[in-house]
Order: structure tokens, then sequence, then C-alpha cells
């Protein structure tokens, strides 16, 4: 499984290089196309560890002035 995500900066918030670095400390890494971040979880999760992990997506983000958004499928589905 793989969870994606899709950033939207704004100019009144946090420089890119700082959402990357914190992103970066979480497991992400850059990617290009589609999206700008990929999680690869190595195997299947359930929901409820989605859930947690975007909401560790949330406070990891919180006040820097991004929007974001998450998608998580199986890695064969891409």
């Amino acid at each position: 499984m793989k969870t994606y995500l899709l950033i939207w900066f704004s100019s009144d918030g946090a420089s890119p290089s700082e959402v990357n670095k914190r992103l970066m400390s979480m497991g992400f890494k850059p990617i290009q196309g589609a999206y700008d971040y990929v999680y690869d979880w190595g195997n299947s999760v359930d929901l409820d560890e989605i859930l947690g992990f975007g909401d560790k997506v949330h406070l990891s983000l919180l006040d820097t002035g991004t929007m974001f958004k998450i998608e998580t499928i199986n890695g064969a589905d891409v």
C-alpha cells in the first residue's frame, strides 16, 4: 500500500523547503507527477492506521499555510 500526498502552498505560509523537511521526517519521499510525495507502507494497512497517519500529516503541516490531499491505494493499482 502507498499513500500519495498532494500539497498546495500559500505565499503567506512556510517555505516549500520547510514543508519538505517536515514531510521527509515522516517518511515521505518526493516524487514527480500527479502527486508530490509518496509514503510506502510496505504491506497492507487498515483504515484506522491510514486515518491516524492522516492526523499526523495534519499536525506536521499545522501553521504552514498548506492544504493537502492524501490518497492511499494498493501499490499495484498505480
